[in-house]
């Protein structure tokens, strides 16, 4: 028994060992302080004439069978190690009081924190529940994560406040703080409540009014979704692709133009040509600055044409997209959305991103190719399919498919947030691993130009 307590103690204290947790460093700091503070008041008391000859005290201790070279180890390492207990039982104190982690082991807490502050620097681009998803498979991973929101809804709470306040559409945001946030917080549950009774509550969640609350608290949106995010001790940053009070405005195959993303989504007729209403908005420069120095973009997944085009559309986003260094992927939705996509298969989908914004901005598809089972037939009934992987025809468009099985069935179809987050990580270790190549070999990296 005494053996199997005393192991995890053991590989307790190896951990500090690990490298990248910045403790080391600081330690060794500490000890070189000391050495100063002790050689200080070695000299102040030297001039006062006080010697306490401790060296010829410990000798006379421990008698003349201990040589020198033997004391000098057992005293160095033995202060070292005092130090060392005393401060990390002094973090530990100190961490007891302040920290919401105060009842997990503070060597595990502070290690993940660190790995995760030098984890890639990724850029997700959409809104809705499919960047949701993607940001909380992302966050195991790294906390250098910005998601990228657009700012056109006008349904539901979101719809509701944008009229009746004139502030930017929450949702979509909210969705992307909780996601990033800890899954196991109540402020996060709280954010995600809605109410179900009340005159004027009826349908809002606390999020968008907590939101909206904010930013006529901050002045405004931008400022306070950084205060939601201290709120929800995020993991990453949530950025609006613009702060201009934009809508969607689109033209369908018939001819009719349709306004408003909620009647756009729900559109019977293909969608031919998609604009934002004002057209000369500004991106959010944060946003811009994230894109330039990400390591890997990602677009996707979410509505089509409602979620992920409209940020795409936001003059600046799509340009420091491609001007990026990069790796730049695509993720295809799993199902099809009636009317919106209705038919389109990946390649469609492909292919409507650079037909709408007249720029190559990925060469990289993840595409599904697992089934969906247990919930194809309420799919079906509504008229949602699931999207075809026509592989042969992405690479024949020069794109480079990445398949497997992403499928997370529960009571809806989604992606599964840690499969794809697993493949989206790749995709960034490949663009690490050419970096350094090409910094080895004094080339720079080759960036795609639109067709």
């Amino acid at each position: 028994m005494r053996n199997a307590d005393t192991l995890p103690q053991i590989r307790r204290f190896l951990t500090w060992l690990r490298p990248g947790m910045k403790l080391k460093r600081w330690l060794l700091l500490a000890l070189v302080g000391a050495f100063f503070i002790l050689d200080g008041f070695g000299r102040l008391l030297k001039d006062y004439d006080f010697n306490f000859h401790i060296n010829d005290t410990i000798d006379r201790l421990v008698g003349p069978r201990v040589p020198d070279p033997v004391l000098v180890v057992v005293f160095v390492a033995g202060g070292a190690a005092l130090v060392y207990y005393g401060i990390r039982q002094w973090m530990r104190s100190i961490v007891a009081v302040v920290s919401p982690h105060a009842g997990q082991r503070l060597i595990e807490v502070i290690y993940e924190r660190r790995q995760l502050d030098r984890g890639y620097r990724l850029v997700a681009i959409g809104g809705g529940t499919g960047l949701s998803t993607v940001l909380r498979g992302l966050k195991q991973y790294t906390t250098n994560l910005t998601a990228i929101v657009t700012v056109t809804d006008d349904g539901g709470s979101s719809g509701r406040l944008r009229t009746e306040l004139g502030v930017l559409p929450p949702g979509d945001i909210r969705n992307c703080l909780v996601a990033l946030a800890d899954s196991e917080s109540t402020m996060a549950e709280l954010f995600q409540y809605r109410f179900r009774e009340g005159d004027g509550l009826v349908g809002h969640s606390f999020g968008n009014l907590f939101i909206a609350a904010m930013c006529g608290i901050a002045g405004d949106f931008d400022r306070a979704i950084r205060e939601s995010s201290r709120v929800l001790a995020i993991k990453g940053r949530v950025l609006p692709s613009t702060l201009a009070n934009v809508s969607l405005e689109a033209t369908l195959a018939d001819g009719t133009v349709v306004a408003g993303e909620t009647h756009i989504s729900r559109s019977p007729q293909p969608i031919r040509r998609l604009r934002l209403v004002p057209a000369q908005c500004q991106a959010l420069p944060e946003a811009v600055e994230a894109i330039l120095a990400a390591d890997l973009v990602i677009l996707g997944p979410g509505s089509l044409y409602t979620s992920i085009m409209p940020n795409l559309l936001v003059p600046g986003i799509a340009e420091a997209i491609e001007r990026s260094r990069a790796a730049k992927v695509f993720v295809c939705n799993i199902m099809t959305q009636p009317g919106e996509t209705t038919g389109m298969t990946a390649s469609d989908h492909a292919l409507a991103v650079v037909e709408t914004t007249g720029r190559r901005l990925f060469d990289r598809v993840i595409v599904n190719t697992g089934r969906v089972s247990r919930l194809l037939g309420q799919y079906e009934r509504d008229g949602a399919f699931p999207v075809a992987p026509d592989i042969e025809t992405l690479e024949a468009l020069g794109f480079s498919a990445i398949t497997g099985d992403f499928i997370a069935e529960d009571h809806q179809v989604r992606h599964d947030p840690t499969k794809l987050a697993v493949a989206l990580l790749k995709i960034a270790e490949e663009r690490g691993e050419r970096s350094s190549i090409n910094a080895l070999l004094g080339t720079a990296p080759r960036r795609h130009r639109a067709s």
